[in-house]
């Protein structure tokens, strides 16, 4: 879009698209740490209290990623005006 309008665009849609990335990043590192969880809980027994904090640090990144997303949707359509001509 940068080389559309033949200008940068604002930094906060650069920022927007970082903090969108690292968002997924988080929940893949949450969601790999909830399959190592269930799969050493079917070896050594059920201790829930270890389960639950996992399926909540999960449950907190997807909704940091739902925000993040809405966000980049947001910055990317403006992007996308800012690019359209006049």
């Amino acid at each position: 879009m940068e080389r559309l309008r033949s200008s940068p665009l604002p930094a906060n849609i650069s920022t927007a698209l970082d903090k969108h990335l690292e968002s997924i990043h988080v929940v893949q590192a949450r969601r790999k740490d909830e399959i190592v969880n269930a799969s050493s809980r079917q070896r050594h027994g059920p201790p829930r209290c270890q389960d639950e904090r996992v399926v909540l640090a999960l449950a907190t990144a997807l909704r940091a990623l739902c925000l993040a997303t809405r966000k980049v949707r947001t910055m990317l359509w403006c992007a996308f005006q800012m690019t359209l001509p006049k």
